[in-house]
Parts: C-alpha cells; structure tokens; sequence
C-alpha cells in the first residue's frame, strides 16, 4: 500500500465496498482513492489487478461509485433507482471484458485478463452492483446508522437489522459518542 494515504475499508460485497471508497459523506468526507495509482492498489486489493490507469479512467471509476451509492441508496430506502445512475451502471458493466470463474472451493471469482484495463475492472464492479440492487443475493441493502456516514451497505446477519456499515469505524464511533453522552449526564457514574 502507499503511504500517506487512508486505509480502504473492505467488506465482503464488491460494490458497496467500492462505494466506501469516498466515506463520511455527510461529515468531513474521506476520498480513498484520490489518484490514479490508488485506484489501481484498490483493484488489486479486491482481486481486480490492472498495470495503469489514468486520470480519465479515474473519473469514470468515480462516477461508477456514485452511481452505485445513489442506486444503492435508493433501494435500501425502497424509492425509485435514479434513472442516470441505472445508466452509468449499465453502460459499465456492458463496457467489460471479465470472466467469471469457479475456485477449487466452490466460489465464483472475477478473472481479469493480462491485457486488462480499468474499464474491464469497473465492468465487474458494475455487475456486482445490479447483482445487489436486483436483489440476487440473499441480504438486503441498508444505510448506516451513523449521521455523518449513512452508506450504503448489504446486511447479510441472520436477523437483517445491522445498523453500522462498519463496526470498527461508525459503529464505534457511535458507541463512544453515547458513552461519553452518558458520562457528562452522569459524571458520579464514572466514579
């Protein structure tokens, strides 16, 4: 990874994990992935290994992400998908040249080719999002809990009622913020 840079927060789900590149949207918001090579350690990360990608492509990975978060967002909240993300999504999931694999452990897995740019990345991620937002997988997106935050994430626990998009970071936070709350209400408590 390069130095100077956030951590990326990753999940288990492809596309909401990529919309976690840019996090606490309504707060002091967090770009992950503010240049080129970034986005190239991002894929590689996440099993989608490319060599380059320039500025333009940069921008087109941007608003993929958008596209997902605003498509993503609606659906959790069950409003209508906004008809130009539907067509970012699909215009980028179109645009791709991936394969589709089955490991030794009975788990599909993107293959990218050696020839492999960041189009044919962004393409897997696209359809990772319609696999999602179509409701294909068993889960239910959701919106985090957390005010500065609210992202977009699939909810796979048992009971469907995950409130943070990430414990370590929102869920946390959240849990102190309470806490501290708690103790200025009550400072005999503490004691």
């Amino acid at each position: 990874m390069r130095a100077g840079f956030p951590d990326f927060r990753l999940g288990n789900v492809l596309a909401t994990s990529f919309t976690g590149t840019l996090s606490e949207r309504h707060g002091d918001a967090v770009e992950r992935i503010p240049t080129p090579h970034r986005l190239v350690d991002w894929l590689a990360v996440n099993g989608l290994v490319v060599d380059s990608c320039t500025t333009a492509q940069l921008d087109l990975a941007r608003e993929l992400r958008e596209s997902i978060h605003a498509a993503a967002t609606a659906a959790a909240i069950q409003d209508a998908l906004p008809a130009s993300a539907v067509q970012v999504i699909n215009d980028r999931s179109a645009q791709g040249r991936a394969a589709a694999i089955l490991t030794p452990e009975g788990k599909r897995r993107w293959q990218l080719s050696s020839a492999s740019c960041v189009e044919d990345a962004l393409s897997v991620i696209a359809a990772d999002a319609i696999s999602v937002i179509a409701g294909e997988r068993d889960g239910k997106l959701a919106l985090c809990a957390s005010p500065t935050c609210q992202a977009a994430f699939f909810d796979t626990s048992q009971s469907r009622t995950r409130k943070w998009c990430d414990m370590n970071t929102c869920g946390n936070r959240q849990k102190k913020a309470r806490f501290h709350a708690n103790q200025r209400k009550n400072p005999r408590s503490a004691e």
